[in-house]
């Protein structure tokens, strides 16, 4: 898989993906990652990127001609597909992660910041636009960073465990979050792990964690029981 993130701010997006899971997967040729600055390929001797919205308002607009220039070259002639990280765009889950991480091929990511881009970009050059939540961050390399880390930790022998994605919260089936875990010591500060854990008994375990799994989601997501929180 090759992925490219375009943005004003690489150093965002570059520190978090270079540490742990996504940092040995690039290592080990798992996933060849670029991380570009967009003023790049700005027009002007000032790397401007950026310009007043047309019909006034606050804030300044994303530019149309670095992205286009960015995205042609990034390309290089072959195929890829064009995300970019708004707001606006569809809200990321983990069964998008497993579609794009299954999908392969070649990523391009565009980082939207200001007020937003210069909305040709979206008509020509976009796509899939691609919210991570509900709010709104300062730059959108935040955004694709998160994006990235959840796509290439499912990659093949990326974990290193594949039943780590499995039995997480949120995998392929489940409406359901992941059960309380715990390790060693077996009693901390009059805190015990749960018995059943300790039995050894496979079949009582998985019982047990899925009944905790419906409880959790019940407390802290009910829309995804169909439910109201209480």
């Amino acid at each position: 898989m090759k992925i490219d993130i375009l943005t004003i701010f690489p150093k965002v997006a570059l520190a978090p993906l270079s540490e742990s899971i996504v940092g040995r997967a690039v290592a080990e040729g798992k996933v060849d990652l670029g991380v570009h600055d967009l003023r790049d390929w700005a027009v002007d001797k000032h790397r401007r990127v950026d310009d007043e919205p047309y019909g006034g308002g606050p804030g300044m607009v994303m530019k149309p001609e670095p992205f286009f220039a960015a995205v042609r070259e990034l390309r290089g002639g072959g195929d890829a597909k064009v995300v970019l990280m708004t707001p606006q765009g569809r809200r990321f889950e983990q069964a998008m992660a497993r579609g794009y991480s299954a999908a392969g091929g070649h990523l391009i990511i565009l980082c939207g910041h200001y007020e937003g881009v210069d909305h040709r970009v979206v008509e020509a050059l976009v796509d899939d636009e691609v919210s991570i939540g509900d709010y709104v961050l300062t730059n959108g390399a935040v955004a694709a960073a998160v994006f990235v880390d959840a796509l290439v930790r499912l990659l093949p022998g990326a974990l290193g465990d594949e039943r780590s994605s499995e039995e997480e919260s949120f995998a392929e089936g489940e409406a359901l979050i992941e059960a309380p875990c715990y390790t060693r010591p077996p009693e901390f500060e009059g805190m015990v792990v749960p018995e059943v854990l300790l039995s050894g008994h496979h079949g009582r375990i998985r019982e047990w964690r899925h009944e905790r799994s419906v409880e959790r989601t019940r407390a802290n997501r009910p829309d995804l029981l169909g439910g109201q929180r209480g």
